[in-house]
C-alpha cells in the first residue's frame, strides 16, 4: 500500500479539508518533530484520532528542526519522516512547516481542532488563537527522541 498520497504541500491539503469540512468532519491538528518515530509518538497520535476528525499531523521540516534542536538534528530527513507518518493508520494527512512553530500553517488551515501534549498546559500555544478549541493529550512517560539519542550515545562509550 502507497502511502505517500497522504503527504501534501499545504496548498493542496487546504482545499481538501475544505471539502471535508463542508461534508461534515471535524478537522483536528497536531505538530512536531518526530523525529525517530517511537511508541510515545504512535500512542499519541492513536489517542488523538477520533471518529469524525480528520487528523492532520504538521511535521517540522529539516530546517525547522535543526532551528530548534541544533546542528545535529534532525536524525531522519523530513521526506523519511513523513513516509513514516504516513504510514500510520491513526494520520489522514501530513505535511511540513519551515518555521519554529506551527503558527502560520495552522492560520492557513484553519483546522478546527489542535491538539498538544499535555506538557504544554498552561504555556503559550502556537496557533492556538486560530482554532475552536485546544485540546491536551498526555504522554507516554519515559519516551522521547532526545533520551533515545543519549542512550544511544551512551552505548558508544
Amino acid at each position: 500500500m502507497d502511502t505517500s498520497n497522504k503527504i501534501l504541500s499545504a496548498k493542496s491539503l487546504k482545499s481538501k479539508l475544505a471539502a471535508l469540512k463542508k461534508a461534515g468532519n471535524t478537522i483536528t491538528f497536531t505538530n512536531g518533530c518526530f523525529d525517530i518515530l517511537h511508541f510515545g509518538h504512535v500512542t499519541y497520535l492513536e489517542k488523538i484520532k477520533k471518529a469524525g476528525r480528520v487528523l492532520v499531523i504538521g511535521v517540522n521540516s529539516d530546517k525547522s528542526v535543526k532551528s530548534i534542536k541544533g546542528s545535529n538534528r534532525p536524525i531522519i530527513a523530513q521526506d523519511g519522516r513523513a513516509r513514516l507518518l504516513a504510514g500510520l493508520e491513526c494520520g489522514d494527512f501530513v505535511t511540513f512547516f519551515d518555521e519554529d512553530t506551527p503558527q502560520n500553517l495552522i492560520e492557513f488551515l484553519k483546522p478546527d481542532v489542535l491538539i498538544k501534549g499535555a506538557d504544554w498546559k498552561g504555556k503559550t500555544v502556537a496557533g492556538a488563537d486560530a482554532v475552536k478549541k485546544v485540546e491536551f493529550v498526555k504522554y507516554e512517560d519515559g519516551f522521547s527522541t532526545t533520551n533515545i539519542i543519549k542512550k544511544i550515545l551512551s552505548c558508544e562509550s
